[in-house]
């Protein structure tokens, strides 16, 4: 007998860290079988705010990632991938223009050179293609000085005060910024949130979008896309949290 095809029209859309992987972390081997499972009953994708290495390191090894999702979307979707083939990306620097990204980068080291926090590390700013990824601790820390910062955060809204002087000193400049993950946020251009990859969805032919993520509080990067009128939103608590939603609606007996 011939195996039932995917719903051609759904679509099972993913944010990555917090949904699928604990922050930074690997899939779990039997999360990653249960997603393939469900990709015989619908599409399913990723959309991430991080740069096609790190979607591709925790969700897969090498190019694997592009083979098991229907689309992955990186940066916030101004790097894509459809089919197990690269689609097109987005360039920051071309959008902003040199003089202002220089502005932000320099407005963010010298906020951070007045940060002080139980340990520093390093790459302060990440240049992606479709964002400026800020991390006051470093990107370089390890598991154990991520979760310190994280609890620290919690407290003292470091990222969040970050943000507001940001918001405040570019005022104006067609900026976003939202908080992504446990120790950093990302600056983009006003659109270039995670609804940027719906317009490649809604050209082909995708009907109805699920769209599961954990960061959909005002702030988080989740947030535009979750209320989006073209996805049906769904706040998750962990990648388990996933699997029991993905069960509930598309797996019952």
């Amino acid at each position: 007998m011939a195996q039932p095809r995917p719903d051609p029209h759904t679509l099972c859309l993913f944010d990555v860290d917090g949904t699928l992987t604990p922050a930074r972390q690997k899939i779990a081997p039997e999360l990653d079988e249960f997603f393939q499972g469900l990709r015989k009953k619908v599409k399913i994708g990723v959309v991430g705010g991080s740069d096609y290495a790190k979607i591709a390191e925790q969700l897969g090894e090498g190019e694997e990632v592009i083979q098991k999702f229907d689309y992955v979307f990186a940066e916030n979707g101004t790097v894509q991938y459809r089919d197990g083939k690269f689609v097109t990306k987005e360039a920051i620097q071309n959008y902003l223009g040199e003089e202002l990204l220089q502005e932000l980068i320099n407005f963010c080291l010298s906020y951070m050179s007045d940060i002080r926090l139980p340990r520093k590390r390093g790459t302060f700013i990440e240049f992606r293609n479709g964002m400026l990824n800020v991390c006051p601790i470093g990107r370089s820390c390890s598991l154990a000085e991520r979760l310190e910062f994280f609890q620290i955060d919690k407290t003292e809204k470091i990222r969040e005060r970050f943000v507001a002087a940001l918001q405040e000193e570019f005022a104006g400049k067609g900026l976003n910024c939202t908080r992504g993950g446990m120790i950093s946020f990302d600056i983009y251009p006003e659109g270039w949130d995670k609804r940027y990859c719906l317009d490649i969805l809604e050209k082909d032919g995708i009907k109805t979008i699920h769209f599961f993520g954990n960061e959909t509080d005002p702030g988080g990067n989740d947030h535009e896309i979750f209320h989006d009128p073209r996805t049906i939103g769904y706040t998750v608590k962990s990648p388990e949290d996933t699997v029991r939603l993905c069960k509930e609606l598309f797996l019952r007996e």
